[in-house]
């Protein structure tokens, strides 16, 4: 009868191990029928010490007891996994389909790469939200990591703009390409300035096979969470608002025929 008790306890420490592996679906499916198979292992045990069992000496059926209640824990846990699997499959549905209507879409992003255009005489242009009023010390380097400008910007408190035409220190005019902007800045008094950098630009394209999506602006690829303003409403955007507005003019025409049925 000891040996049959043993080989119980082993069955349940099987099951525990297995419930420490659904990190996915699949372990999930897995995990419920390993839980299956030792559930089956148990109660044949238990029912075969039940009919051996000595009168005098009965087994403890709270044991038993506690252990039906962990396999029913345990499969619990299991199924709380394959439903928290479900949601985030919708959640990162959901994030898909919300960039896909993002595209052509004008946003602000954080970063410090920006594009410049010579071809179509559009400067690099960086947004900069600074910490207080000061001074900020510029440099700004090309795609290799090779400084090509450096310079010095006032900066006032709050949201401001920083644009670089492509010519560097010396005259050159650099080629169109993406550039990035490293600013330091100190206020009047010498103390240090928190200036982050952001970038503007349209949307062109969307990665939703990445979790969470991904933008691609300006050539450079951005997560959803980068995101920091949007500052012009994407085609879909404009359609909902046109329709919107057409619903409204036909309410506004069905209240005023409304009101003149009154008079006939």
């Amino acid at each position: 009868m000891t040996v049959s008790s043993t080989t119980t306890t082993s069955a349940l420490t099987g099951t525990s191990s297995t419930s420490n592996t659904t990190g996915s679906s699949a372990s999930a499916t897995t995990a419920s029928q390993q839980l299956a198979g030792n559930f089956n292992t148990f109660l044949q045990l238990l029912t075969t010490q039940l009919q051996n069992q000595d009168p005098l000496n009965p087994l403890d059926t709270d044991q038993f007891t506690q252990q039906l209640v962990e396999f029913s824990s345990v499969e619990q846990q299991i199924n709380t996994n394959t439903n928290l699997q479900t949601l985030i499959s919708l959640q990162q549905a959901s994030e898909a389909t919300s960039a896909l209507q993002l595209i052509g879409s004008t946003v602000t992003v954080s970063g410090s790469a920006a594009p410049l255009s010579n071809a179509t005489n559009s400067p690099a242009t960086w947004n900069l939200t600074s910490s207080g009023a000061g001074t900020g010390q510029v440099t700004i380097t090309n795609s290799s990591g090779q400084t090509v400008y450096n310079g010095t910007v006032s900066l006032s408190s709050g949201a401001q703009s920083y644009s670089w035409n492509g010519k560097g220190n010396n005259g050159t005019t650099y080629p169109d390409g993406t550039y990035t902007l490293a600013i330091n800045a100190t206020s009047a008094s010498g103390q240090a300035l928190t200036v982050t950098t952001g970038v503007q630009g349209t949307i062109s394209a969307v990665n939703a096979t990445q979790s969470p999506p991904t933008i691609t602006m300006g050539g450079q690829s951005y997560p959803m969470s980068s995101i920091q303003s949007v500052s012009s409403s994407s085609p879909t955007s404009s359609l909902n608002s046109s329709i919107s507005s057409l619903n409204s003019s036909i309410s506004s025409l069905n209240s005023s025929i409304s009101s003149l049925s009154q008079y006939l």
